[in-house]
């Protein structure tokens, strides 16, 4: 049995996994390494946050997205948007020097077994472990507006649905959202040469402005401090003080997490955007209906004036939904015993992300109504991952499995190759 198995192979899985290795326990990494960005982004986009806080977790702040771009040569600079792809890259070098073998399998059951789980998976027998850690990403939550739901599913799809958008070039395409997905996907679906037209029901859209040197005069800096989620002490505190969310009343945590660190265009898509796409702002939609091979949006503007616009295709960038009731894997009875954040759908988590069953860690978005906006960023796995790990290093000793006594037979490469010190 498994001392703990990671459920996701994302910058959170695999940075939990780095960390879990190092510290001498049996894990077992379950998953597509990358599978989010590899798959569910297009080709051309780039990434919003800046690299040096876009860096995956290992124990001693090693190999980190500097490091990775250095070795190729490519610069990863402040202030200069990084493809995609590249992060991408980086991601599978990460899990080829600090993390244990990723198995390239897919789950379908989590069930609790004795003292601990059976995974169950599609491409082989059951797993079992101690403890296990949640780290699937944003996929299972993918939202659509509930109008959309009617189309036959040909006539829409969502943002991350889509690998090449040169499928579209020529045809008519609405994007609905307003945030990062929606403004560059609709920049994108241009340069392919489709006509693609924004809707959103905010009235404006706003834009990061060009980040701030880092190199700023102290009072500069203390006016405006730099922090992993953007400059401010807001965003500060969201990137800094996730712990310190964590004690805020529930209500509160699910207020934060809803609306801080709302949509926003990042500031070098500004150009790109504005030169080539229409936008229809403040329009609410509501009827989405078949019109022959095209699709009927009926709008209502700020004013109340009723508006149609004929696409042929509706892509979504609407975001992503998390709630424990979305995520299928988990055995119906274990899901509806877990305690939740308020009235929300989302896991209620101890200090070290174990969640009121004992042994069920987890990660990433599911944890933002607990820990901050910041869950929902790369930049959460480095505060993440050691906590999380030190929490399942009590758990098992609660349990009587002290870790490493039996650490010489765990298959990781942290072990045979890379000898880190968890720091304690």
């Amino acid at each position: 049995m498994d001392d703990l198995v990671v459920v996701g192979a994302g910058p959170y899985g695999l940075s939990i996994a780095a960390h879990a290795a190092a510290a001498g326990l049996r894990v077992r990494v379950l998953g597509r390494p990358m599978a989010s960005w590899r798959d569910h982004m297009p080709e051309g986009m780039y990434l919003k946050s800046e690299p040096w806080s876009s860096n995956l977790s290992a124990p001693g702040g090693r190999h980190t997205l500097a490091d990775y771009c250095a070795g190729l040569g490519v610069r990863a600079e402040h202030g200069g948007p990084l493809p995609i792809g590249t992060f991408s890259a980086y991601g599978l070098w990460f899990a080829g020097r600090a993390a244990p073998e990723v198995e390239e399998v897919t789950v379908t059951e989590l069930t609790p077994q004795g003292g601990g789980f059976r995974i169950r998976t599609a491409q082989g027998p059951p797993l079992f472990a101690r403890t296990v850690a949640l780290a699937v990403g944003v996929m299972p939550f993918v939202n659509f507006p509930a109008v959309l739901r009617d189309l036959p599913p040909g006539h829409y799809s969502h943002s991350s649905g889509h690998r090449d958008l040169a499928r579209f070039a020529g045809r008519e395409v609405a994007v609905l959202g307003a945030g990062q997905a929606a403004l560059e996907t609709a920049a994108l679906l241009a340069e392919a040469g489709a006509r693609p037209c924004l809707v959103a029901r905010r009235p404006r859209l706003n834009w990061n402005t060009v980040p701030q040197p880092l190199e700023r005069s102290p009072l500069r800096a203390l006016r405006d401090p730099h922090s992993g989620l953007g400059t401010g002490w807001r965003s500060w505190v969201w990137s800094e003080l996730p712990w310190a969310v964590r004690r805020l009343p529930a209500a509160t945590r699910e207020r934060i997490a809803a609306t801080a660190l709302g949509p926003a265009g990042a500031w070098w898509l500004r150009d790109r955007f504005e030169q080539r796409v229409p936008v229809l702002l403040g329009h609410h939609l509501h009827r989405a209906v078949e019109a022959g091979d095209h699709t009927r949006l009926q709008l209502t503007s700020a004013t109340g004036e009723s508006v149609v616009l004929d696409t042929s295709h509706v892509i979504a960038a609407t975001g992503f939904a998390p709630d424990l009731r979305r995520l299928e894997l988990l055995d119906v009875g274990l899901r509806t015993a877990l305690r939740t954040v308020g009235g929300g759908g989302t896991p209620e988590l101890s200090a070290g992300f174990e969640s009121s069953w004992p042994g069920l860690f987890f990660a990433g978005l599911l944890t933002a109504p607990s820990f901050g906006p910041s869950m929902r960023f790369v930049h959460g796995a480095g505060f993440t991952a050691g906590r999380l790990v030190k929490g399942v290093l009590g758990r098992l000793g609660a349990r009587g499995r002290l870790p490493g006594s039996a650490a010489g037979d765990r298959p990781d490469r942290a072990a045979a190759g890379h000898p880190e010190t968890y720091p304690r």
